[in-house]
């Protein structure tokens, strides 16, 4: 017996699931979303609201963006939410700050300044860089499908990925051939890909280039970040009258004569019916979801290997706005110099100061604590946001990519990532009001002062009480379509389509992106009344 029946039903709460959600409704399907577990963005102590992720909107210049925002009329809005980032990406080390303005005069200035020896193969690099995206966004204003399924949809694809510079390189080619091996400069484009990507390593030549680029020309911010994106992409499928239960998790995928027909959500006796079901989830987690029913033959033979060895850790603090220096930006790279190419330096990180009462310092026992001696600096991604007035305060979101089996274990990540912050930021340590993270369990730190205070994580709301795993970063095995894919938007069941960060994880959000329209391509093509009616829609000429 079916409860109610869908033209799609939509599990996560991801940029690629809610894009595709909000498309569909948008082309008149009828569109239910379910959070399926996915926490939102942000959750709170009190009235300090933390973030339990890192957002930066590196897609936003992205075709694939830009013709979402047309395609939904929503152009104009989207233009009076987001905020110009100046600079755009900022680089410091110890002695050293490189800004990365919008105008590229002043860069040219910034690289005088900074590394004067490099400034020939600086302006080659992004005059290469330029040539690259214009390019990659002519290719991805098509609607082809990324990555491509059948026999016709590759030699579709094909045509426009002939226009790509580097598809088709080696993927050990080096595009900073020319700059020194361990130069500075060297580590920021590889760390800011790094990033920027889904893959643990870095990817292709290609998306070296697409992604270092999201970062340099014109990145613009939102002032609530992936909370206010969220809330952006909800309000579409809700005005299009579409269905969300963002709390509501499924229970497992209904599947009739080897194909998906619905999903049955947890203490629902009865599965929702739908024709498709759209997933960010990976492909294995989606077929255990369907007890392993329906699984076709192909997928069972050919299906690449996701794993995963790195993760992205994260870190809230609330700080003094005065602790903090006036130049920093919204976006930096805090990089340990010389650093290695890799996220993590490999040094230890001394245990923090014992807080009264605690035996411990707050952090329980490990094995994994004993360590050489020197302290571990990580690569920091750092997010700086100012908090609307009347507070003084600023939450600064911190960021490093913490490998399974590397110099930092997960219970040191958190004092690791302090130490990194005050090391370049000499004042924060005396200015600090709050900082926790939800990946390592350990209780939250409130200052008083410079004296330390731990707070239970039963006082959360928002957040589990005990740690939450991280965003992970993907191997692929074997690496799909140009290096750049994983998964096939196609799953491994019959009308189940993929839109995760599985499926283009060498583009990050771009990828996301892609296989979210190539998923609304695939669904609206079954349907040849709102195909028509798609081509036909008003939106498409929209002024602005």
């Amino acid at each position: 017996m079916i409860h109610k029946h869908y033209d799609v039903i939509v599990l996560g709460r991801s940029i690629g699931a809610l894009t595709a959600a909000a498309l569909l409704a948008r082309r008149d399907f009828t569109v239910m979303v379910v959070g399926h577990g996915e926490r939102p963005p942000t959750y709170r102590l009190d009235q300090h609201v933390l973030r339990r992720r890192a957002f930066t909107m590196l897609a936003e210049p992205s075709p694939a963006w830009r013709r979402f925002l047309v395609e939904l009329a929503q152009s104009q809005t989207w233009k009076r939410r987001i905020v110009p980032a100046a600079p755009m990406l900022q680089a410091v080390a110890p002695r050293r700050r490189l800004d990365v303005p919008p105008d590229m005069v002043l860069f040219g200035r910034e690289i005088d300044r900074e590394f004067p020896e490099l400034r020939r193969v600086v302006d080659e690099l992004y005059a290469e860089l330029a040539h690259v995206n214009g390019a990659a966004d002519d290719a991805f204003s098509h609607d082809a499908l990324w990555p491509p399924g059948t026999f016709w949809e590759r030699r579709e694809t094909a045509r426009y990925a002939a226009m790509l510079p580097y598809a088709r390189a080696e993927p050990d080619a080096d595009l900073l051939v020319e700059f020194p091996r361990g130069h500075l400069f060297r580590s920021i484009v590889t760390q800011s890909v790094l990033f920027a990507t889904d893959l643990s390593a870095l990817p292709p030549p290609f998306a070296v280039a697409r992604l270092h680029g999201a970062w340099t020309r014109g990145l613009m911010t939102l002032p609530r970040g992936e909370e206010e994106l969220e809330e952006f992409l909800l309000e579409r499928i809700l005005a299009h009258g579409g269905r969300c239960l963002l709390d509501e998790r499924a229970a497992s995928v209904h599947v009739r004569r080897g194909t998906a027909a619905g999903v049955v959500l947890d203490g629902d006796d009865h599965p929702n019916g739908s024709s498709f079901v759209i997933t960010d989830m990976d492909g294995e987690t989606l077929a255990s979801l369907a007890g392993g029913e329906g699984i076709h033959k192909r997928a069972l033979r050919e299906w690449p290997r996701i794993t995963s060895s790195v993760g992205r850790f994260v870190v809230s603090l609330i700080v003094r706005r005065e602790g903090l220096p006036e130049p920093l930006g919204p976006e930096a790279l805090l990089l340990p110099f010389p650093s290695p190419s890799s996220a993590l330096a490999g040094r230890s990180v001394p245990p923090p100061p014992r807080a009264a009462g605690d035996a411990s310092g707050g952090r329980p026992s490990s094995p994994r604590q004993t360590r050489p001696a020197g302290p571990v600096r990580p690569v920091v991604h750092l997010q700086r946001c100012d908090l609307p007035p009347p507070s003084t305060d600023t939450l600064l979101v911190a960021e490093i990519l913490l490998p399974d089996r590397g110099p930092l274990s997960l219970l040191e990540a958190r004092q690791a990532v302090l130490d990194a912050l005050t090391a370049e930021l000499p004042f924060l340590e005396r200015h600090l009001v709050l900082v926790d993270s939800v990946h390592d369990g350990l209780p939250v730190w409130l200052y008083d002062g410079q004296r330390r205070r731990l707070v239970e994580r039963a006082a959360l709301k928002g957040a589990a009480p005990g740690a939450e795993p991280m965003v992970r970063q993907l191997e692929v095995d074997p690496p799909g379509y140009l290096g750049l894919a994983g998964e096939p938007i196609r799953g491994p069941i019959e009308r189940t389509l993929l839109v995760g960060r599985s499926v283009l994880p060498g583009l990050g959000q771009e990828g996301q992106l892609l296989a979210a329209w190539g998923a609304a391509r695939l669904v609206t093509r079954t349907d040849r009344r709102k195909e028509r009616m798609r081509r036909d829609m008003w939106s498409k000429v929209e002024i602005g």
